[in-house]
């Protein structure tokens, strides 16, 4: 059967096309690759994408150079790489974005946007004091809240940072009101919480533990149920006698959607086998968070999906509003 020039000359541009593709996925990666991270460099995301690229790129033997786009609780970074080419040459770490999604309605971020690769670390928050108020631990700063509405100053590292959710959370769950001031990172929060501007902080491990060890705060409580390993000798919230409150932070791996399976396996594979080498599982641990990785790419998003309606709601319970 005869055919046309024109669809000739299609049927071998396709087929040149899809060589390409093909070739693409075997020899991916040939040059190096970008790891975006929606936060500013010093915080818990930036030491642990540092950490998690280092890995992946002796794994993969090609460089994993992190770029930080922060802003916007991470949407910045989520859209920027929404809009990348799915060829797994850009990669972002940050957390969940049904919290952007929620934050942010407005913004046209979906998860059908995005390929989930895998978790890479979750950690607990601490809950911080002046090392001069007059509560120890959790039960007093609860009666001490209840006692006292509003008077309590919280520092909070922005306006929907997951700290700030955190807090927002806690105040639903334990019945008490804080005057919570928003500043611009936490590392300027833990500064005015222990000048004693400000009494209160909830804060990621790296931002606060460094202070907790030189006595400039102290450490009230965990803001997950249970006490974590990665934080020893600080209580989880069930045990200083707070049920029904239960606060924690992750981390995990992206490419944009529209990324070949095959690429997103290889990555899978290479950060799975990176973070579960020697010494991994103490350097994050240092930091106060622990290597989580995920079973797969599926079981990653099965996960994300199940606990996007709690993000959603911590979110409304806060009040935050940003456009």
């Amino acid at each position: 059967m005869l055919i046309s020039r024109r669809v000739a000359g299609f049927l071998i541009y396709a087929l040149i096309c899809c060589s390409s593709f093909v070739y693409a996925q075997n020899t991916y990666p040939d040059r190096p690759i970008k790891l975006i991270v929606g936060y500013p460099p010093g915080g818990a995301a930036d030491f642990v994408a540092r950490v998690t690229a280092e890995q992946i790129s002796r794994e993969i033997g090609v460089a994993v150079t992190v770029e930080n786009r922060p802003g916007a609780g991470g949407a910045i970074a989520a859209d920027l790489v929404a809009k990348a080419p799915p060829d797994g040459y850009t990669i972002s770490l940050y957390g969940p974005h049904a919290q952007i999604k929620a934050l942010y309605p407005k913004m046209a971020l979906e998860e059908g946007d995005f390929v989930p690769v895998t978790n890479i670390a979750t950690g607990s928050m601490i809950i911080c004091a002046n090392p001069k108020v007059p509560y120890k631990n959790l039960r007093e700063l609860i009666a001490f809240s209840k006692a006292n509405p509003g008077v309590i100053f919280n520092a909070s590292s922005g306006n929907g940072s997951t700290p700030h959710l955190a807090a927002a959370l806690f105040e639903s769950v334990a019945n008490v009101k804080f005057t919570t001031i928003q500043f611009k990172g936490g590392g300027p929060a833990a500064v005015s919480t222990i000048a004693g501007d400000t009494q209160l902080m909830f804060a990621t491990p790296p931002t606060v533990m460094s202070f907790i060890k030189s006595g400039d705060l102290k450490a009230i409580a965990l803001t997950s149920a249970k006490p974590s390993a990665a934080i020893p000798g600080v209580a989880g919230a069930e045990e200083s006698g707070l049920s029904g409150y239960n606060s924690t932070f992750s981390y995990g791996l992206y490419f944009p959607a529209g990324t070949p399976a095959a690429i997103t396996n290889k990555m899978f594979v290479a950060a799975s086998k990176g973070m579960a080498q020697p010494g991994v599982k103490q350097r994050l641990a240092a930091q106060g968070m622990d290597v989580t990785t995920s079973k797969s790419p599926a079981q990653f998003q099965v996960h994300l999906r199940t606990e996007a309606p709690a993000l959603a709601e911590i979110v409304r319970i806060s009040g935050a509003k940003l456009e």
